[in-house]
């Protein structure tokens, strides 16, 4: 068998292979549309509980920091406004 002759034997036989696989993968384009929007919804639907908890995360963050400078700040001037009344 000369080189031609075994490089159309070989490209016959991928071309065969490639029919066969392309066979076997024969979806229906609407049912993959459905596939697809599904995955879709998946993803959405993943993405928003995972910003959900992130915000969750910051504001809960956030109060702390505030409870942490607000509460001084506020028994500070409780403090003087009790010193204030004293005087009067």
């Amino acid at each position: 068998m000369d080189t031609v002759e075994h490089a159309q034997m070989v490209e016959k036989q991928l071309d065969a292979m490639i029919q066969r696989r392309a066979r076997k993968g024969d979806v229906d384009p609407d049912e993959q549309e459905a596939f697809w929007q599904a995955s879709v919804r998946r993803y959405n639907a993943r993405r928003e509980q995972e910003n959900r908890l992130a915000w969750c995360e910051y504001h809960a963050g956030q109060a702390e920091r505030l409870k942490r400078t607000m509460e001084p700040l506020i028994a500070f001037h409780e403090a003087r406004a009790a010193t204030l009344e004293d005087r009067r």
